[in-house]
């Protein structure tokens, strides 16, 4: 049976390239990263899946609401947390997907951290793994087996994504060059690349064999 492949793009918003509110170094050089594998993906009719961090106005990670710091940890619903600037606000310009990636190859989108009381780093599930998105629910009915994963960013919602996506079966190949991290820590995200090869996952570059 042949393996049916997904590209997984994580969190391609406004908020997190340069003039956003939790921007990412060079968090924009990835746009065309992920077109250029999208257009792939499209054209050997392999599925497109699009993540948006998708934050209620009063969501508890955000800095503003904690009365904390940015950058700084605390605890959210007994989970640790780091404090975020207020991102990714549903509706609004930071939310929106980088008006450069090309949205008519995406298949599908997945919306998380939508509960205001509970972080979503991974696209699969909440940072407690309490509830789902749906993610998986949808790959299993597209009977995607194996998955390419890029995006913003490495450190945080690529890093657990992946982790979550090793653990549920899928076997997970990570465009390096299509990743950018926020690096609280200077070396968090070779951390966290190293984590994830640790656990399972392939990383290839942007021509690497499995594109």
């Amino acid at each position: 049976m042949k393996t049916q492949q997904a590209l997984l793009l994580i969190d391609l918003q406004n908020d997190f390239c340069p003039g956003g509110a939790l921007a990412v170094n060079e968090g924009d050089a990835v746009i065309a990263v992920a077109n250029q594998i999208a257009l792939r993906f499209h054209q050997r009719g392999q599925p497109v899946v699009a993540t948006l961090d998708w934050h209620p106005h009063n969501h508890g990670s955000f800095a503003s609401i904690a009365g904390e710091a940015p950058g700084t940890l605390g605890k959210l619903d007994g989970l640790t947390q780091v404090w975020w600037p207020d991102h990714c606000v549903q509706g609004s310009w930071g939310a929106e997907l980088h008006p450069e990636l090309n949205r008519t190859l995406i298949t599908q989108q997945i919306h998380k951290g939508t509960h205001p009381r509970t972080d979503s780093y991974s696209a699969f599930f909440d940072n407690g793994q309490r509830s789902q998105t749906g993610l998986d629910s949808w790959l299993k009915s597209q009977g995607v087996t194996a998955l390419t994963v890029m995006g913003l960013a490495t450190d945080y919602c690529v890093k657990y994504s992946v982790l979550d996506a090793l653990r549920l079966g899928y076997s997970v190949s990570v465009v390096v060059a299509g990743c950018r991290g926020v690096n609280l820590e200077p070396d968090d995200s070779e951390r966290a690349l190293a984590e994830l090869v640790a656990s399972g996952a392939r990383l290839i570059e942007a021509e690497g064999t499995l594109l």
